[in-house]
C-alpha cells in the first residue's frame, strides 16, 4: 500500500511513557562495547553505577527503543518491513540525560520525501520529563519501492570532510557476541542473531545493529576528543552507508573543527568499506 504523505504528516502526535534506570544505561553501554579494560577509570564511567554518566546515544533505546516501531505504525504509513532500511539518525540534546528517569515521548512524522524509486520517512520523537525537554530524535527510514508520488526530494546538504589527514584515528573491535548483547536494549530483530533469517535477508551471517555502530562511534569521540565529558555533546547525526559484521574492527577517523567533530567510520577488515558517512558531533563549549 502506498504511503499517504499528507495523512502521515498531518496526523495527531502520539505519546508514549518512557522509564529507565541505571541497569538499562549499564546494559546499553556494555552493548556498545564499554568496559574494556574493565578496571579503567574512563570505562567505569560507563559501567559502574556509583560513577555512572549517560552516553547521549542512549536516547535511541530509552524505554526499549520503541520510537521506530511506533512511527511505522503511524496513520498513512503501511509499508512492507522487508523494504525498510534505517537511513540516518540524529539526536539533539537539550540537557544531559539522567541515569534514572520517567518521561513522555511525543512522536510525529514531520516529512516524507520522494527519492524516485524510494521514499524517506522522517520520524521525530521529542522526549521531556517534569523538568522540561530532554532530547529530540530524528530517524530517517528508507523504504524501497515507495517513491514516485510527486513529493519533495528533501534536503541534500551534507557535511564535507576536510581534505587534510584526520586529527585522530582509532580502531574499535566489535566482539563476536556484540549484537546479542546490544539487542537486549530493545531491538529484537532476528537479523542480528539468527543465521537463517540473515540469509533470507541476503547476508551470509547476522549483522550488527546500525545503532550499535552509532553508539560505538559516539563513545569513541567522547573519549578521544571530549575527555569523557558526555555533557558537551549537543547533537549527533549520521547516515548509515554499510553493514558491520560482529567480529570485525571499525576504523573511526575524526576531524576537529570549531564547534563540531566530523567523523568517518569504515570496516577496517574489508578495505575500509564505508559504514557511517555524513557524520557530525556538535559540541557545546560548556555542556548542554
Amino acid at each position: 500500500m502506498p504511503i499517504d504523505a499528507a495523512q502521515a504528516t498531518s496526523a495527531e502526535p502520539r505519546t508514549t511513557d518512557l522509564a529507565w534506570e541505571p541497569k538499562d544505561v549499564l546494559l546499553y553501554h556494555l552493548g556498545i562495547g564499554a568496559g574494556v579494560p574493565a578496571t579503567d577509570p574512563g570505562e567505569l564511567r560507563y559501567t559502574l553505577e556509583s560513577k555512572l554518566h549517560v552516553l547521549p546515544s542512549f536516547a535511541t533505546v530509552a524505554g526499549g527503543g520503541m520510537a521506530l516501531a511506533g512511527g511505522l505504525g503511524a496513520p498513512g504509513i503501511d509499508v512492507d518491513l522487508a523494504a525498510v532500511l534505517h537511513g540516518g539518525q540524529t539526536v539533539t540534546l537539550h540537557r544531559p540525560i539522567p541515569v534514572r528517569g520517567r518521561a513522555v515521548q511525543t512522536s510525529t512524522v514531520p516529512a516524507v520525501y520522494d527519492k524516485g524509486k524510494a521514499a524517506v520517512i522522517v520520524l521525530r520523537t521529542e522526549t521531556a520529563d517534569d523538568d522540561g525537554p530532554l532530547w529530540t530524535c530524528d530517524t530517517q527510514i528508507f523504504v524501497k519501492g515507495e517513491g514516485g508520488f510527486g513529493g519533495e526530494r528533501g534536503p541534500s546538504s551534507r557535511p564535507t570532510l576536510p581534505e587534510r589527514a584526520p586529527d585522530r584515528t582509532v580502531e574499535r573491535h566489535v566482539r563476536e557476541d556484540q549484537a546479542l548483547l546490544y539487542r537486549l536494549s530493545g531491538d529484537w530483530n532476528p537479523l542480528h542473531a539468527d543465521p537463517d533469517f540473515a540469509k533470507l535477508a541476503g547476508f551470509d551471517r547476522p549483522i550488527l545493529h546500525g545503532l550499535c555502530t552509532y553508539g560505538i562511534t559516539l563513545k569513541a569521540v567522547v573519549d578521544e576528543v571530549l575527555d569523557g565529558d558526555v555533557a558537551r555533546v549537543a547533537a549527533y547525526s549520521t547516515r548509515f552507508a554499510g553493514v558491520v559484521f560482529p567480529g570485525e574492527t571499525l576504523r573511526v577517523r575524526m576531524w576537529q573543527e570549531p564547534g563540531r567533530v566530523l567523523v568517518s567510520v569504515t570496516a577496517a577488515d574489508r578495505d575500509d568499506a564505508p559504514v557511517l558517512v555524513d557524520t557530525a558531533v556538535t559540541i557545546s563549549p560548556s555542556g548542554v
